[in-house]
């Protein structure tokens, strides 16, 4: 692999410089880093310049606030308490059950009640089982239980101490399907139980009775009013996650801190909370490394994107610095212009110069590469974190892009008008879209549309005053300079015109010949006309030398040697550089003095110095012309109008047949001596210029009919006066 010379890594240094250049630009002109929009100053401080809100932010509540908060909202759910059916049927069915037995028992003896209670768990004395023996009292402590299940268990009773712990005020009661909201107070519990059983004593004066009557109490007791623990904190759960971490909205343009004031504790809360939105949204902090690197690799990445496009399809751009220069400064002057609307007035990204750039860059090279411009600096301009909740890449490509498509020809100052128009409609149909998609007021979407507007024609004035400026650095001709070259008061052609008559009529035909053919293969026809009527301006120098410009009879050229005549000849090319760069002609204009002639022959001196010298000319390169070879479609067109202009104003008899002949004829003359080799013509675009050249020829030397003299008219018989004598 062969490695790049220095003077290769320095050819392409002085261009991608531009790239990390203005990927600073863009560090430096937005408010990017969270330290440079929201600096942390402590309660106390005092703020040395005024901070704004650059965008709608939340402050939110601290640890704290949201922990009290989330616990004041728990404490407010209501415990849940269910009913349980079961647990009271269990108790009846077991008390009923137990009478049973001890009814089956009671003929058998004391000991057969004690056995018969001892299965249902129930411990009883001798006296106890003498006691139960009874059918009386058996018959009275039964009703008497089931008096009190009826009174407390029905009702619902809940556990021994299950009460105790619950601090909620309001207890939700479940019975089935159906919640009532119940006072703690009136909730039955085991001492309510208690309580009751004490009521309903079948038999207190019975000191064995008492006993066994508590005894059965207790024994029998379910609690039948169950806390459904894992339920109620589930709801206590949902009721802390639901608490709203914002405190309130601070809206964009609201004043956090005043010049020279006091920073008050509502203020540094909200100067921390923007600074953790900035963090989040990748503002990061401006001192830290990932702070510069970040942002400063983020935007490198995509504008070299358009270098990377330059050098692949626009290398003649690339290759010109100053061409290359004028965008780098074009994008810095909108990334600079962009970080001033993003400090001062966040809100409205439609009054960003987006148009301007892409209409001069639309003037300057064309269209494509202005909407890929367009495009690339929307995306940078667009993930700046101050633009986050603001549609700024959408606003900017809109803008962009429908500046870029707007201008496709510029050939005077009312050119200007139709660009402005179609941006002030992209920027409101732009609103509108935004608009009607965010529920923005109709005042909202016709501000904006209204800005767009103003932009689109504070834009197109500045392209105009600036235009000018841009194609003297970056010598680009427009339309619009050529359109002021080709006004024939202008000095030189004025000149040309007075001192040179047959030249300037054959560059006007011949701009008729150039402009049509660069017209039909989709080359500059403006440039080729333009061109044309400058090719020979050095002739004012001394026009009396060609033949054109010549009285019949009077040629200087008799009395001088061939090689001096040559001389002379070829002088005009040097004579017409040199008025070019006095006229300040532009490169593009001028290059159709030397490349009409490139390096062909004056074959009519040099066959003259040949009969001289027996044949053969001392010195062939004195009658060459000093070229170069032409480069471009429009001077490659010039060279071949320039013969066949020429060669057709001494034939006779023109037919479209001898016109279109003639014009075969040059063309393989010129292809054949190499002078088109360096041009970019395709034989098929050749084709297309002398289709071109013949259907304006035949228009240009088209019959006419004869006029009767008696009328006052010419035939073809006419003679004039003198010549009758």
């Amino acid at each position: 692999m062969k490695l790049p010379t220095r003077e290769t890594i320095r050819y392409h240094a002085t261009r991608w410089v531009w790239v990390p250049f203005l990927a600073l630009v863009a560090h430096v002109s937005f408010p990017s880093g969270a330290a440079d929009v929201a600096p942390l100053l402590e309660p106390g401080a005092r703020s040395d310049k005024e901070i704004v809100a650059p965008f709608n932010f939340v402050v939110n509540k601290s640890e704290d606030e949201l922990q009290r908060e989330a616990e004041e909202l728990a404490a407010s759910a209501k415990p849940i308490y269910e009913f349980r059916q079961r647990a009271y049927d269990s108790t009846a069915t077991t008390m009923a059950a137990f009478f049973t037995a001890v009814d089956a028992a009671a003929d058998q003896g004391q000991q057969a009640i004690i056995s018969a209670a001892g299965e249902f768990g129930v411990p009883v004395t001798p006296q106890e089982a003498a006691y139960l023996s009874k059918g009386g009292k058996r018959r009275a402590l039964q009703q008497a239980l089931q008096k009190l299940f009826d009174r407390t268990l029905a009702q619902g009773v809940t556990g021994p101490g299950v009460l105790q712990v619950e601090q909620s005020r309001e207890l939700i009661v479940r019975r089935g399907s159906t919640e009532s909201s119940v006072s703690r107070d009136q909730v039955l519990t085991f001492a309510h139980y208690l309580s009751r059983a004490k009521q309903l004593h079948p038999d207190a004066g019975s000191s064995v009775g008492d006993v066994l009557y508590l005894k059965l109490v207790r024994q029998f007791f379910r609690p039948t009013l169950i806390p459904k623990q894992l339920e109620t904190e589930r709801r206590r759960n949902e009721l802390r996650g639901s608490v709203d971490p914002s405190k309130y909205i601070v809206r964009a343009g609201d004043r956090i801190v005043a010049p020279h004031e006091v920073v008050t504790n509502e203020a540094h809360e909200r100067l921390v909370a923007l600074h953790q939105e900035l963090l989040r949204r990748g503002a990061a902090t401006t001192y830290s490394i990932r702070g510069v690197v970040g942002p400063l690799l983020r935007d490198t990445l995509l504008l070299s994107i358009f270098w990377v496009l330059l050098v692949f399809y626009r290398r003649e751009t690339y290759t010109d610095l100053r061409q290359v220069a004028l965008i780098g400064g074009l994008f810095a002057i909108l990334l600079l212009q962009a970080g001033i609307v993003a400090r001062s007035y966040p809100e409205h990204p439609t009054i960003i110069f987006m148009p301007f750039v892409a209409m001069m860059m639309t003037v300057l090279f064309n269209g494509r590469v202005s909407m890929i411009a367009a495009m690339i600096l929307a995306v940078v301009i667009g993930l700046q974190p101050v633009f986050h909740d603001v549609p700024a890449l959408f606003l900017c490509l809109i803008g962009g892009v429908t500046a870029a498509l707007s201008v496709r020809a510029l050939r005077s100052r009312s050119n200007f008008y139709a660009p402005v128009l179609i941006i002030a409609a992209g920027y409101l149909m732009g609103a509108l879209a935004l608009g009607l998609s965010g529920g923005w007021p109709i005042a909202e979407i016709g501000l904006r549309g209204l800005l767009g507007a103003l932009n689109g024609l504070v834009s197109a004035g500045l392209t105009f005053f600036l235009l000018p400026v841009a194609e003297s650095v970056t010598h680009i001709t427009t339309d619009l300079t050529l359109l002021e070259l080709s006004d024939p008061s202008r000095p030189l052609l004025r000149r040309l015109s007075l001192e040179a008559p047959g030249t300037y009529a054959h560059s006007v035909a011949m701009a008729n010949l150039v402009e049509a053919a660069c017209n039909r293969i989709g080359a500059n026809g403006l440039l080729g006309r333009v061109g044309c009527y400058y090719h020979d301006i050095g002739k004012v120098k001394n026009p009396l030398y060609f033949v054109e410009n010549q009285i019949p009879g009077n040629n200087p050229h008799d009395r001088l040697k061939p090689v001096q005549s040559a001389q002379i000849i070829k002088a005009h090319v040097i004579d017409g550089l040199a008025l070019a760069a006095e006229a300040q002609l532009p490169d593009s204009v001028a290059a159709f003095i030397p490349e009409h002639h490139g390096t062909s022959e004056i074959t009519y001196f040099l066959d003259k110095a040949k009969k001289i010298d027996g044949g053969q000319a001392r010195n062939p390169d004195d009658f060459v012309y000093p070229g170069p070879k032409p480069r471009s479609m429009e001077t490659a067109i010039a060279m071949i109008a320039d013969s066949v202009e020429a060669a057709l104003r001494v034939l006779e008899d023109l037919t479209p047949q001898k016109i279109e002949e003639a014009i075969d004829h040059i063309v393989k003359t010129k292809v054949n001596a190499g002078q088109l080799d360096e041009a970019p013509l395709t034989l098929r675009q050749i084709e297309q210029v002398k289709a071109a050249f013949l259907l304006v020829l035949s228009g240009m030397y088209h019959n006419r009919i004869d006029y009767p003299e008696s009328s006052g008219g010419i035939g073809a018989a006419w003679q004039p006066a003198t010549a009758r004598r």
